[in-house]
C-alpha cells in the first residue's frame, strides 16, 4: 500500500518510538482490511467524501471582490526559526488557537488511531474537539453489515409499532469511552465530540431503503421512509445525548445531513450523479437513494425537523459539505441552507440549524484566500455561523515523499495553511462568526489522502501525501506553528 506507514525497517527496529510505529502498522492494515482493500484500491472506511473531483477539476471561484493576495501573509521575513527550541517549547493548539483566533481546535480520529499512544498524546495535548471519522456513520452503526440487514426488531414510534434494523454502537462507544475516561480524569482539559453523520447518501447501506430491509425487494415509499428516518435519528440521538445516556454531556454538535449538493449541477444530489454506478450497489459513492425515494429535498427538511425534535437544545445541529468555495456549488449549498432556515420552529414542529460545516479539503492551489473569505461571508449571512470541519491540504503534484523533497513541500504547505488562516481571520474581522477549525486527522501517515479514494477532495493514491499538522514521527511540522501562533515567517 502506498500509505507511508513504514519509514524504514531499521527505523522501526531501532527507534525509541517503536510502540508508536507498531500501532501505525496495526491501524493502517486494519483500516484497509475492513474494506477488503489491497494495493491501490480505495479504503471505504477511511473515506469521508464520495463524489469524484481532482485537483485539475477544481476551478478557482470567481471572487466576490478582487484583492491582491500575497504568496505569504505576514511581516518582513525574519531569520529561520530555531526548530529545536520550538520543539522544546511546543505550544498547545487548544490554547493558542483560542488566544490567537478565538476558535476551538479540533481533529478527526478513526479506528485504531485512538489506541496509538502517539496519536492519543497529540489529541489530549492539542485538541479540545474531536470528530469520529467513521464510527458514527450509518454503516458503522450496523457493524458494517452493508450487504445484508443484521436483523430487525419491533419498536414504537409515535404510538405505532414499526419494524427496524438492529443497531450496534460498540465501534463508536470504544472511542467515546476512552474520551469520557480522559474527561473524568482531566476536568480542566475536557474533549468534546462532534457527531458525524446522521443522513448521508454514502456509507448508508442500500438495504435501508427497501421493503423488509432487503435490497432485492422494491423501494419503500416516502411515507415509510419518513418513519425510518425519524426512528433512526431518535434512536441515535437518544442513545448518545438523551437524559439517561452516559454520553449526554460529551457532544457539542451533530452533522444532521452531509454532502447533499451536487458538484456537477450545483443543485441537489440525485440518484443519477454517476450513471455507471448502479443503485443496487451495497453503498454508493455518488448516487443518492434518498433522492431516489423522495425526488425532492423533503428528506433534508425532515432530517432537521426530527433532529430538532430529539436533540437537546444545547446540541448544535449542522449541515456539512465539501467543494464549498466553488461558486456553482456554493450557490446550491446556500439554497439548501435557506430552505432549512425557512422551516425553523419549535422542537417537534420545525427545523433547527445552528451552523454550516465547510469541510476544507483543499489543494495547494485552490481555493484562494478570497474564495474562502467570500464563502464564509456568504454562509454566515444565512446561518450566522460556520466551522471548518475537515481541513487538510493535498500535496503538490511533484512531491515524491523523499527526505530531500520534504523541506520544500513543508514550506509550501506552511504558506498554504497561512493563507487559509488569513482568510478565516479576515472574515472574522468583517464580523463573521467562525467558531472552530477541525483538521481531518492528526499524523500524515493515517490520512485518508494516502489512499486511492477517487472521491471529493481525495487523491489518486499515486503520490505520497503530507496533509496534516504532524509528520510520520508524530512531530509538529512548520504548518503547525501557523495555528499555534508561533509562525514567525
Amino acid at each position: 500500500m502506498r500509505v507511508r506507514i513504514i519509514i524504514s525497517i531499521m527505523d522501526f527496529l531501532c527507534s525509541t518510538r517503536s510502540k508508536k510505529c507498531l500501532y501505525s502498522l496495526l491501524a493502517a492494515f486494519t483500516i484497509a482490511s475492513l474494506s477488503g482493500c489491497t494495493g491501490q484500491t480505495a479504503v471505504d472506511v477511511v473515506r469521508d467524501t464520495e463524489t469524484e473531483v481532482t485537483a485539475d477539476e477544481v476551478p478557482d471561484v470567481v471572487a466576490d471582490t478582487e484583492t491582491d493576495e500575497p504568496e505569504d501573509i505576514g511581516e518582513d521575513e525574519p531569520e529561520e526559526a530555531d526548530t529545536s527550541e520550538q520543539a522544546d517549547e511546543t505550544p498547545a493548539l487548544r490554547e493558542s488557537m483560542r488566544e490567537s483566533l478565538g476558535v476551538f481546535a479540533g481533529c478527526a480520529v478513526t479506528g485504531f488511531e485512538a489506541d496509538d499512544p502517539g496519536v492519543w498524546d497529540i489529541i489530549t495535548t492539542h485538541f479540545e474537539r474531536v470528530t469520529l471519522g467513521n464510527e458514527l456513520k450509518p454503516d458503522a452503526l450496523v457493524a458494517y453489515s452493508v450487504s445484508k440487514c443484521p436483523g430487525t426488531y419491533t419498536d414504537e414510534l409515535n404510538g405505532e409499532e414499526i419494524e427496524v434494523p438492529k443497531l450496534d454502537f460498540s465501534l463508536a462507544d470504544k472511542i467515546l469511552d476512552k474520551i469520557l475516561a480522559w474527561n473524568e480524569e482531566n476536568p480542566d482539559r475536557e474533549i468534546k465530540v462532534r457527531g458525524h453523520v446522521l443522513v448521508w447518501h454514502s456509507q448508508t447501506p442500500e438495504w435501508f431503503f427497501h421493503e423488509d430491509y432487503d435490497k432485492e425487494k422494491p423501494y419503500v415509499d416516502a411515507g415509510v421512509m419518513n418513519k425510518r428516518l425519524e426512528w433512526y435519528i431518535r434512536t441515535v440521538l437518544t442513545y448518545y445525548t438523551g437524559e439517561d445516556s452516559k454520553y449526554k454531556n460529551l457532544f457539542y454538535g451533530w452533522d444532521v445531513v452531509n454532502e447533499a449538493v451536487s458538484d456537477a449541477t450545483g443543485t441537489y444530489r440525485t440518484d443519477a450523479e454517476k450513471p455507471e454506478e448502479p443503485l443496487s450497489d451495497d453503498r454508493h459513492g455518488s448516487n443518492s437513494s434518498w433522492w431516489h425515494i423522495y425526488q425532492s429535498n423533503e428528506y433534508i427538511i425532515n432530517a432537521f425537523r426530527y433532529a430538532n425534535k430529539y436533540a437537546p437544545a444545547e446540541l448544535e445541529l449542522y449541515y456539512n459539505d465539501y467543494n464549498e468555495c466553488q461558486m456553482n456549488k456554493r450557490n446550491g449549498i446556500l439554497d439548501l441552507l435557506k430552505s432549512v432556515k425557512a422551516e425553523e420552529g419549535a422542537p417537534g414542529e420545525g427545523t433547527r440549524i445552528d451552523a454550516f460545516g465547510m469541510q476544507g479539503h483543499y489543494s495547494m492551489d485552490s481555493p484562494t484566500a478570497t474564495d474562502i473569505q467570500g464563502s464564509i461571508q456568504s454562509y454566515t449571512a444565512v446561518v450566522e455561523k460556520v466551522q471548518l470541519t475537515e481541513v487538510d491540504v493535498r500535496a503538490s503534484e511533484g512531491y515524491d515523499g523523499s527526505d530531500e523533497s520534504k523541506p520544500d513541500e513543508y514550506e509550501k504547505q506552511r504558506k498554504r495553511y497561512n493563507m487559509i488562516r488569513y482568510a478565516v481571520q479576515s472574515a472574522m474581522n468583517e464580523g463573521c462568526e467562525v467558531s472552530g477549525i477541525t483538521f481531518w486527522g492528526t499524523v500524515d501517515h493515517y490520512s485518508w489522502l494516502q489512499y486511492n479514494t477517487n472521491v471529493g477532495g481525495g487523491t489518486n493514491g499515486k503520490l505520497p501525501q503530507c496533509p496534516l499538522l504532524f509528520d510520520e514521527h508524530y512531530e509538529p511540522k512548520p504548518c503547525f506553528y501557523v495555528f499555534a501562533g508561533k509562525d514567525d515567517k
